[in-house]
C-alpha cells in the first residue's frame, strides 16, 4: 500500500511554491514542469456541447451541473460516461443525486492531492478531456443518423412506399 500522500495540496495558479509553505523538492520540481496547471483545469475548458440528456421525467437536477461532474471524472471510461447518459431515465432520484456526490468527491479529492501528482494527473485529464471530445462526436453523428432516418421515412411517405 502506498504511503498517504501527506502533503499539502497545491497552491493556487501564479503561487510560487516554497518548503516553508510544506513542500518537498519534488513538489517544487513538478509545479515547475506543470506551470499553472491544476487538478481539473483542463476538463474545465470543455464544453457539454451536443451532449444530449434524455428526458427524465422521475428525477429533477441541473444537467448542466451533471454533466459537468461527469466530464471532469477520470475514474469513468468513455464508453461508461455513455451508458450513464444514456440510463439517466432509468435512475432514480437517489441514484443521480450519489452518483453526483460521489463525482463530485472524486474531484474534490484529486484536486486535494499534493503537487507531485499533478504531472500524473494531467495526462490522465488530458486523456479523458479527449474522450469527453470523442463522446460529443458520438452524440453529433446519433442525432445526424436520426435525422436522415427521419428524411428518408418522410420521403417514403410522400412517394407512398
Amino acid at each position: 500500500m502506498p504511503p498517504q500522500d501527506a502533503g499539502p495540496p497545491p497552491p493556487p495558479p501564479g503561487t510560487v511554491a516554497t518548503k516553508e509553505m510544506g513542500y518537498d523538492d519534488e513538489d517544487i520540481r513538478v509545479l515547475g514542469e506543470v506551470g499553472d496547471y491544476r487538478f481539473a483545469s483542463v476538463t474545465d475548458r470543455l464544453t457539454n456541447d451536443h451532449i444530449t440528456v434524455p428526458a427524465h421525467p422521475q428525477t429533477q437536477f441541473d444537467e448542466q451541473v451533471f454533466l459537468s461532474y461527469l466530464r471532469g471524472s477520470i475514474s469513468l471510461t468513455r464508453d461508461e460516461k455513455w451508458r450513464i447518459i444514456q440510463a439517466i431515465p432509468k435512475l432514480s432520484q437517489f441514484q443521480v443525486d450519489e452518483l453526483q456526490k460521489i463525482l463530485d468527491e472524486e474531484r474534490r479529492k484529486f484536486s486535494e492531492l499534493s503537487p507531485k501528482h499533478l504531472s500524473q494527473l494531467m495526462k490522465l485529464e488530458q486523456k479523458h478531456a479527449q474522450d469527453w471530445v470523442d463522446l460529443q462526436s458520438a452524440f453529433v453523428q446519433q442525432v445526424t443518423q436520426q435525422q436522415e432516418a427521419s428524411q428518408a421515412d418522410d420521403i417514403r411517405k410522400q412517394l407512398g412506399l
